[in-house]
């Protein structure tokens, strides 16, 4: 009889887990390579054409001012999905392998999973092209079954003519959207995350002739730049910035341009993988129930302060889309210009979704932005690129401090490319002492030689 009622019990229990469980908001996560603030709703740039991005904008709460926690793949995803800052983890570089810096069980994914979700991926969400990182924080994560270039390398479309005519389903990325959309299409008994990698517009710059049509060559217009624009630069920066290589490279090749055509392409391809998704979602019957977040795990240089890729501390190199779609939670069709970075991403999934934040979080929630987008908030956003380098980012400003103390300050109510940079201006020291407030209290210590041969940065 005891025996009886202990397991009748023990059904109600897991009859009311389940219950809570699937009162649940599903969460549509998607993560985007490479992808810089060139999207329409932004402003940035009047050449790109990402109308499915506009049209997830219009959906949502979408963020002008939202900034990666480090300007290189592997931290930025490691610092996002674990919740913890560069200097808590020491995972500053993309040579270094993340999870010897962030234990298994902290991860995004592990905590979803370990509150009653489904958890399932493909592409790239951490570090890594279709790997997991910890399986256990997956019940499914299926490879991707073509290589994410289409068979083109690594600078074609970029230093280099691209010699290949591809066709939509030669890319990874394809094949990413087409298994998030059977996901969709699923019956569920339990909430789902799905999290969608989008690889490019990593390099190599390679899609269809048909996106590269889109942007005629002769039509291209270069980023504003100005000469000489780390004449007023700390070494440390000019450092960063490295104006002796691609810089100069795509001004003895007259390439510039052609480079300029060839992201705006690549970003053209995702946002149409992007529609197919949007789609599939429309149609599906999870819809109204389900919190949906892009982000691009950082910015990306395309000649501005002589500088390419990311790896540098500047608004181009930080500044990256955020859109949040939490139904019946954030306005449809807002735009929030507060600062943020993405250390905010876990805390308010787990808001959205109504299960505990964990205490390692380091983050807050942004969802009282996601109902009011001029609510009051006293957040900046802070990158770190390496070991005690560090920029703050606030509605007005940002200030650069590097390991050897020198300083850059930019005004962006006047200076939105930044051009001149304030901090030797006496009359400034009042707001840079109160921006270094805002910096990194924890500097993780870094050992350089822990960047072994087998896993130095690779040139990206």
């Amino acid at each position: 009889m005891m025996r009886k009622l202990a397991l009748a019990l023990a059904l109600v229990a897991g009859l009311h887990v389940a219950a809570h469980a699937a009162d649940r908001r599903n969460v549509l996560f998607i993560a985007v390579d490479d992808l810089n603030h060139w999207v329409a709703y932004t402003g940035r740039n009047p050449q790109a054409k990402t109308p499915n991005i506009d049209r997830l904008s219009k959906m949502g709460v979408s963020f002008t001012n939202a900034h990666c926690t480090a300007p290189a793949c592997n931290p930025s995803r490691a610092s996002l999905m674990s919740g913890m800052r560069p200097g808590t983890t020491g995972c500053y570089l993309n040579g270094q392998k993340w999870t010897d810096y962030i234990k298994e069980g902290v991860g995004l994914n592990h905590h979803f999973r370990k509150c009653g979700y489904t958890t399932v991926a493909m592409g790239k969400i951490y570090h890594s092209h279709g790997n997991s990182g910890y399986a256990s924080g997956w019940d499914e994560y299926p490879e991707l079954p073509v290589s994410s270039g289409g068979g083109a390398q690594k600078y074609w479309g970029f230093h280099e003519p691209l010699p290949l005519d591809l066709k939509d389903e030669d890319l990874g990325d394809w094949h990413t959207i087409d298994y998030c959309i059977g996901k969709l299409q699923k019956e569920h008994d339990k909430p789902f995350f799905v999290a969608c990698g989008l690889i490019k517009p990593h390099l190599p710059w390679a899609v269809p002739r048909k996106y590269y049509d889109m942007f005629p060559l002769e039509s291209i217009q270069l980023p504003p730049h100005i000469k000489n624009d780390l004449d007023d630069v700390p070494p440390a920066g000019v450092k960063m910035a490295k104006p002796t290589g691609d810089h100069a490279r795509f001004l003895k090749s007259g390439r510039w341009k052609a480079a300029i055509q060839s992201y705006l392409a690549t970003c053209a391809y995702v946002d149409m993988n992007l529609g197919r998704l949007l789609d599939a979602l429309d149609a599906c019957k999870y819809k109204d129930n389900t919190v949906i977040v892009l982000w691009g795990d950082h910015g990306w240089h395309l000649g501005e302060k002589e500088h390419w890729r990311k790896f540098a501390l500047w608004e181009e190199a930080t500044r990256a889309p955020l859109i949040w779609v939490a139904p019946d939670v954030a306005k449809p069709g807002s735009v929030c210009h507060k600062p943020v970075d993405f250390l905010s991403i876990y805390p308010t999934l787990c808001d959205l979704a109504g299960v505990p934040t964990p205490a390692h979080v380091e983050g807050k929630s942004i969802r009282p932005l996601l109902v009011d987008p001029d609510a009051e908030w006293d957040g900046v956003a802070v990158t770190t690129h390496g070991y005690k380098n560090h920029a703050v980012r606030t509605d007005r400003w940002r200030y650069i401090r590097y390991a050897d103390g020198s300083e850059e300050l930019y005004d962006h109510d006047s200076d939105q490319y930044e051009y001149k940079n304030l901090a030797a201006d006496p009359a400034l020291a009042d707001i840079k002492a109160e921006l270094a407030e805002r910096l990194p209290s924890r500097n993780a210590s870094f050992d350089r030689k822990s960047v072994t041969n087998k896993s130095k940065p690779k040139k990206k």
